[in-house]
């Protein structure tokens, strides 16, 4: 209730119900600005789901790392490679109920290459992927369609980046869908 009363003083709404489903990736975009964190854990907590979401292993420091996890934070190693898509997998699998936030930009800096982790993920876990959005512009956080894939990643991908075309980021000069065509 709390979650719900900030975003309204903020001057935020929420567009859209979360479904009901036990297991879930949910991506979010875009995400240049450190707000978009805040406002997805006030939106999660204002809907009352627990998420677990991906973040640079860097910030796993005394005492950050502790409130990080009682987050929901799952730390990964951005510089090596780490199998995260077959470990996400396994909690996935030991799991009764999980949602995954993952910004598929992979960063907050401009990119046209979004990260594939969350499809492999999806389709390896085998559970849904959801689209969600923070406009910045509007002041909505958008609980977007479920995407189900084909197993075309790059038309997957494309179609996916449609969905975000129009929506406005905290900082406009660092976000893009790229080429979509």
């Amino acid at each position: 209730m709390i979650s719900r009363t900030l975003l309204s003083m903020m001057g935020w709404k929420i567009e859209g119900s979360f479904p009901d489903v036990k297991k879930a990736i949910v991506i979010v975009a875009p995400h240049t600005s450190m707000m978009d964190f805040f406002l997805g854990r006030l939106f999660f907590s204002a809907i009352g789901i627990k998420v677990n979401f991906l973040i640079k292993q860097e910030l796993f420091f005394f005492p950050s790392g502790i409130i990080l996890k009682s987050l929901g934070a799952l730390p990964v190693a951005r510089n090596q490679k780490n199998n995260m898509v077959e470990k996400i997998s396994q909690l996935f699998s030991s799991k009764k109920r999980m949602f995954l936030v993952i910004t598929p930009e992979g960063t907050r800096k401009k990119t046209t290459n979004w990260k594939r982790g969350f499809y492999l993920i999806a389709q390896r876990s085998n559970v849904p992927i959801f689209l969600g959005a923070i406009d910045y512009k509007k002041k909505i956080l958008i609980v977007g369609p479920r995407f189900d894939i084909t197993g075309n990643i790059e038309a997957d991908i494309k179609s996916i980046k449609r969905f975000y075309v129009g929506v406005s980021a905290k900082h406009p000069e660092n976000f893009t869908v790229g080429n979509i065509d």
